[in-house]
């Protein structure tokens, strides 16, 4: 069905960047979850976490994922690193 209103065809194009802009975070979030998931030596997943931490608190602030998902990830990634550790 194609867009008549102004306002319509406006609000389709902005919905397109904001997807596209939504979609290059939500990607480098998963990117950074796996690198710290897949990690088994303690420094390693420990740089690698704080740079997760950087990008999920990013992307919270910005409002692509919601502030709990985010807490919710960060929490187990650190799992992960307390049972790498021992």
């Amino acid at each position: 069905m194609p867009l008549r209103h102004k306002s319509a065809q406006k609000r389709a194009r902005q919905t397109l960047k904001k997807t596209e802009k939504n979609k290059k975070y939500r990607v480098s979030i998963k990117g950074s979850v796996k690198k710290v998931l897949g990690t088994t030596d303690k420094e390693t997943a420990a740089t690698e976490f704080k740079k997760a931490v950087r990008t999920i608190d990013r992307a919270a602030t910005k409002g692509i994922i919601h502030k709990n998902k985010a807490a919710n990830e960060k929490s187990r990634l650190a799992k992960h690193i307390n049972k790498v550790s021992k």
